[in-house]
């Protein structure tokens, strides 16, 4: 599933960083501005200018942006679970009052285990110092915006644009509007080998395919699901830490693990329809 394989290519998002010496915030901006230089290169139309997209193209940016300051502000546990974490919840909600697309039981229930786990997960190891509140409502307002930019591309590929044409216009705009930042942040790690190799694929395998993968995705999937399934990022970046960093989870992180990956197999199974004129 095209969905899964995006979530599987963010998830080596930060074991790939590790082998980099940049910051987070100057790392992350190189990211976003490769990754969109190319997806704009590629697929950008003129005809695909439009309002939504370029409202869309601020969420991606302001995302990044808002994810980076909370997780300055209250941790790196707790700021991924809060971002990640209410990003599908906030995505059902947005299907829900624009498009009164109504969730189903199964994928409500599935994506509040999941949540729970990615929760269990990354903070089943504990975490250092306590919740900010600040920090945590930077962390809501990220889990909205990415909600309010893959809603926003669903909708633009349900009226018939591309879903290329889409990501490249959004993440296009978002590159510009990200470029400042990674001029101010320092781009200096950029001269190294080391760093360059690892913002490039971030940057075209963990931006550009992915966001490619995810586009095409949404064209057979409903956004509110596209987001649960989303939760294989963290999934994929606790067992790379493990296999490739040497981190260590503890029990409860790998029940935590095995409740996500469970949640995630029960939303992506397809729904059962039960034929006119039989019985339930």
């Amino acid at each position: 599933m095209r969905i899964v394989a995006a979530a599987v290519l963010w998830g080596t998002a930060g074991t790939a960083g590790a082998f980099a010496s940049a910051g987070s915030v100057s790392l992350a901006a190189a990211r976003l501005v490769i990754g969109g230089s190319i997806l704009a290169l590629l697929f950008l139309r003129s005809r695909a200018f439009g309002r939504d997209l370029l409202l869309g193209a601020v969420c991606v940016a302001a995302y990044q942006l808002c994810y980076f300051a909370a997780v300055a502000r209250t941790g790196v546990a707790i700021g991924t679970v809060v971002a990640i974490g209410s990003g599908p919840v906030f995505t059902g909600l947005l299907s829900w009052a624009l498009d009164r697309t109504t969730p189903s039981a199964r994928w409500l229930g599935g994506t509040l285990a999941a949540v729970a786990g990615c929760a269990v997960l990354v903070l089943g190891g504990g975490s250092e110092g306590g919740a900010d509140p600040g920090g945590i409502g930077l962390a809501l307002l990220g889990g909205l915006l990415y909600a309010s930019y893959a809603v926003t591309a669903a909708r633009a590929i349900d009226r018939g644009t591309p879903s290329d044409t889409v990501m490249g216009t959004m993440f296009g705009g978002a590159a510009v509007l990200m470029l400042p930042v990674l001029l101010l942040s320092g781009p200096g790690f950029l001269t190294t080998p080391s760093g360059l190799l690892t913002a490039l694929y971030l940057g075209a395998a963990t931006t550009a395919l992915a966001y490619v993968l995810y586009g095409r995705g949404l064209r057979t999937t409903p956004v509110a699901t596209a987001a649960t399934l989303a939760l294989a990022e963290p999934a994929v970046a606790a067992l790379l830490g493990v296999a490739v960093l040497d981190e260590r989870l503890t029990p409860l992180s790998w029940a935590g693990l095995a409740l996500l990956a469970t949640s995630l197999i029960v939303v992506a199974l397809p729904e059962r329809r039960v034929p006119l004129g039989s019985a339930a």
